[in-house]
């Protein structure tokens, strides 16, 4: 590794326990999705569901392209900022983000199901002071970002 590059890492044991957990906790919009994520079904992709991504646990994740996707529901209009916070965070760290929000998983999968088609397809440049790929970028380890409110409210 070279000096003054680090790799996106710093799950924490809370951090994985606590995905552990919301894998088990899924909302509806989530369980609709899963079932046409899991097991390889779109494209081929393999993704992984309530996945600790630094201080972060994402909806979704893609490995292999660096794709996350997070089910929004009525929760985050009230943490609009902390989750263009997020987005940033990760974004700047090489990975690529989609939003869609329950509704629209409930009631039109097809399109949510293309917008993830078309993120995994597309070109991805993490921002030029990280370095020279993806999977470089500053998380704090032992920093928690967790998921859901504590009072384990679905979104």
């Amino acid at each position: 590794m070279t000096i003054g590059k680090k790799r996106v890492r710093g799950s924490t044991r809370a951090t994985e326990e606590r995905a552990r957990e919301l894998r088990g906790e899924l909302t509806p919009a989530e369980e609709r999705l899963w079932s046409f994520l899991r097991r390889k079904q779109l494209d081929g992709l393999r993704f992984r569901r309530q996945h600790p991504v630094g201080r972060f646990i994402v909806d979704f994740f893609c490995p292999s392209h660096r794709l996350c996707v997070e089910v929004d529901g009525a929760v985050h209009e009230s943490q609009a900022e902390r989750d263009a916070e997020r987005t940033a965070v990760l974004s700047a760290a090489g990975y690529r983000m989609v939003r869609v929000r329950n509704e629209e998983v409930l009631t039109d999968l097809p399109s949510v199901l293309q917008r993830i088609r078309e993120a995994a397809e597309s070109k991805f440049s993490p921002p030029p002071e990280l370095g020279e790929g993806p999977g470089e970028g500053a998380f704090s380890p032992g920093v928690t970002d967790l998921h859901r409110p504590p009072n384990h409210e679905h979104d």
